[in-house]
């Protein structure tokens, strides 16, 4: 294998760390330019997979082990009242500080079925803590609502299947076309436990909701780099909850439910140091749109329906990768919040095991 072939893979190996990033399988060398010596390899893509993915020849199978931290830190203050002066506030002052803490540990499997079509099924574990403490200055400057829940259960399931579109000869990009669904096995907003006032327990565990999600990805290599970029739109499936809550005194009875769908794009570029080691730099934005619930008061008998606010979830992506042996690699990725949606930090480590299985 040349120099220039090693670096490309390196390159796109490194690409697994992220939703539009696979590993490509390097078969095929054509050269470039006019001297013979110098070539550029032309990856044999086989297919993609979606945050981690890992492009897989066929018959082979690729066992991902996962661990994943996120964090996020809310710091609000709010006044409700009337301004006499701007240094003459009458009103009630609120201090919130909430800090919420995401682990999950996943197991992803991803076969090659055949040299364009890819597999893949991942398995998360979910466990997450959240403190909430309220202060109310105008009631008493020394008392504070403090909050404490937390839950681990099985999160949701996810199958995908991603196939290549085109050869992406004579220079042209690589595209692949994915699809994904989200299952609804963990423990969604409406399965938790709550209290006769419908304050939650505990925290979900999953959406509570199916998705479905098309999207496609670009990649144009050109050594020791590999550009990517990735266009999706999920479509979350409206569903009628069904259930009965508590809410200021109020009965109150939840009907049809449709979380809001995302557009998701993510850029960027992957770059081999050398034939082991390689770094990401890109970004990524989730474009959500608002939730609609139906809400029957059963005490007035009125029927109210209640739409959230739009997000805007950007996030900055850095990442490093390790060849340790042909089948065999640790990625390690970090995602720092750079809109008021997202979460702080995100920090995902990954050891991507393959083997020939046919």
């Amino acid at each position: 294998m040349t120099r220039n072939k090693k670096n490309l893979v390196r390159a796109v190996g490194l690409l697994s760390l992220f939703g539009s990033a696979p590993i490509l399988a390097q078969e095929n060398i054509q050269p470039v330019g006019q001297e013979p010596e110098e070539r550029e390899v032309q990856p044999d893509v086989q297919a993609m997979a979606e945050y981690g993915g890992v492009l897989t020849p066929k018959g082979r199978l690729v066992l991902e082990p996962e661990f994943q931290y996120s964090h996020e830190s809310i710091n609000r203050m709010t006044f409700e009242g009337v301004e006499i002066l701007s240094t003459l506030l009458i009103g009630v002052f609120t201090a919130q500080d909430v800090d919420r803490d995401n682990y999950i540990a996943s197991l992803t499997g991803r076969l090659g079925f055949t040299d364009r079509l890819e597999l893949e099924m991942k398995v998360p574990y979910v466990y997450r803590d959240e403190s909430n403490r309220v202060t109310v200055s105008e009631v008493d400057p020394d008392f504070t609502l403090d909050r404490e829940l937390s839950n681990d259960a099985l999160g949701d399931i996810e199958l995908a299947a991603h196939y290549q579109l085109n050869r992406g000869l004579d220079g042209m990009p690589y595209f692949i076309g994915n699809l994904r669904y989200k299952s609804t096995t963990g423990e969604g907003p409406f399965d938790i436990r709550r209290n006769s006032a419908g304050t939650p327990l505990e925290l979900s565990t999953g959406t509570g909701f199916h998705s479905i999600e098309p999207s496609i990805t670009m990649l144009l290599p050109s050594a020791p780099a590999v550009y990517f970029a990735n266009l999706g739109y999920v479509f979350h499936l409206e569903d009628d909850v069904n259930q009965r809550v508590t809410q200021d005194d109020d009965d109150l009875f939840i009907g049809d439910v449709d979380p809001g769908d995302a557009v998701r794009l993510s850029f960027g570029m992957a770059y081999s140091i050398n034939p082991r080691t390689s770094f990401t730099l890109g970004y990524k934005n989730d474009f959500i749109g608002k939730t609609k619930t139906e809400y029957v008061n059963n005490t007035s008998g009125t029927t109210t329906r209640v739409d959230s606010n739009t997000l805007n979830v950007g996030s900055l992506l850095l990442g490093w990768s390790y060849q340790i042996n042909p089948d065999v690699s640790i990625n390690l990725g970090l995602e720092l919040g750079i809109t008021e949606d997202a979460p702080d930090t995100t920090l995902t480590l990954r050891m991507p095991i393959g083997m020939d299985v046919f």
